[in-house]
């Protein structure tokens, strides 16, 4: 399901950068991140959400689970509301505080503001990919979310490349896929359904919303400190290469999505089994579980990194393979920028692990120092001291660091949890 997730974006890029053009092409990489800072609150909710849940489920109280459950999908709903207002107010002063240049201005614009206009749809369908796994509805998940993606693919198709739509079709074919993909998943919880869990009456309560929102802290502070970081990317590449360096660095921004949305997904989906066990208190699976993990995880990352070296060159060429200067610079930047792979793997895992053990402090604090104080010191120190290199091995460094400090986590607290 995260797969397919991350493949919204990409699908856009595609088809703008060979239908559009490189200017439009570089303008959505530049304010995708402020539109994935509104929309990825529903990825605190829903992986916060999960582990409360699926614990609550582990002490063996189907009602409360169903009411708090419930209670999330709601405040999602008023919540993405209220960001939706704020994105559409907010879209341009964002785009020119960030340095956007006149040229993509305009496109920056109708791309964030029609986008932002789906933020709760984007919301409800983040929340109901983990809520899916903790309901035993993985397999629905996944058909509901490859619906989605599909239709945002052939609308891509219809409204950018038949109809010439530019970014403006685009962005409406993105909505029209979380629509779909939000609003299934809503109306099968509301019937009967045979799966673990179902909306039901409730009323918003802060305790569980806090504790909610507080084991999800991580993965929030990652998404926005994520697009944070894109945002200081976008602003280094422009001062150093331009229009070129933002596009460039948006190619390798969506083989990242996908590369990790892998990781990220098993995340997630390992999550309820993790916090099932927790609540009932079963060592013995949680250590099973542990073990399988970090051997998945750790083989995945050098797999990945192996995958994107083989690839620069058909990736590149099928995103930019039209101006050969622009060509030549991404695969470049792929070359030295897919070594980060190899530590993304535990480094991803770790936060989650922590998460789904309902330990939001701890998980924030990793993802913390991943997503903001490793990336924004290497983003700003590298560069001043090798040039634009300093710029593409910034990840790199910033993972490198990322996993000696999980492992320093998995040590320290084995003995607290007991899965090692």
């Amino acid at each position: 399901m995260m797969i397919v997730t991350s493949v919204y974006a990409v699908i856009d890029g595609l088809f703008i950068s060979n239908f559009v053009g490189d200017t439009p092409f570089a303008a959505i990489n530049f304010i995708y991140p402020f539109i994935m800072m509104l929309g990825g609150v529903g990825f605190m909710l829903g992986t916060g959400g999960t582990a409360l849940v699926s614990k609550i489920m582990g002490e063996n109280d189907r009602e409360k689970a169903n009411r708090v459950f419930s209670m999330i999908i709601l405040f999602a709903v008023i919540l993405g509301l209220s960001l939706t207002m704020f994105g559409e107010i907010f879209v341009e002063p964002i785009a020119n505080l960030l340095g956007a240049s006149d040229g993509m201005m305009e496109h920056c614009v109708t791309y964030g503001r029609i986008t932002i206009a789906f933020t709760s749809a984007f919301m409800l369908q983040n929340i109901f990919q983990s809520f899916l796994a903790a309901a035993e509805k993985t397999k629905m998940g996944l058909a509901v979310t490859i619906a989605a993606g599909c239709t945002n693919a052939v609308l891509d198709a219809l409204f950018v490349a038949v109809l010439q739509w530019g970014v403006a079709g685009a962005a409406l074919a993105t909505g029209i896929g979380q629509v779909l993909g939000g609003v299934i998943p809503l109306v099968y919880f509301l019937r009967k359904n045979d799966s673990l869990l179902r909306l039901t009456k409730t009323k918003l309560e802060i305790k569980p919303l806090l504790q909610a929102c507080g084991n999800g802290a991580s993965e929030f502070l990652t998404n926005i400190a994520s697009s944070l970081v894109g945002m200081l990317y976008n602003f280094q590449l422009m001062k150093y290469l331009g229009e070129d360096g933002v596009s460039a660095f948006g190619v390798l921004m969506y083989v990242q999505f996908i590369f990790l949305a892998i990781e990220i997904g098993y995340s997630i989906g390992s999550a309820p089994i993790i916090g099932y066990n927790y609540g009932a208190d079963n060592r013995t699976e949680l250590k099973n579980v542990f073990k399988k993990s970090m051997i998945l995880m750790g083989s995945s990352g050098v797999i990945l990194s192996g995958l994107a070296q083989l690839l620069a060159v058909p990736l590149a060429k099928l995103f930019v393979g039209y101006d050969a200067e622009l060509f030549d610079l991404t695969v470049y930047a792929f070359r030295i920028f897919s070594f980060s792979f190899i530590f993304s793997g535990i480094t991803i895992y770790s936060s989650g692990f922590f998460t789904a053990l309902n330990n939001g402090a701890l998980s924030a604090i990793l993802s913390f120092l991943r997503a903001v104080v490793f990336q924004v010191l290497f983003v700003l120190l590298l560069p001043a001291l090798s040039g634009v290199d300093g710029i593409w091995c910034a990840m790199f460094a910033t993972e490198f660091c990322s996993f000696v400090t999980a492992l320093t986590f998995f040590l320290a607290y084995r003995k607290r949890y007991g899965y090692a």
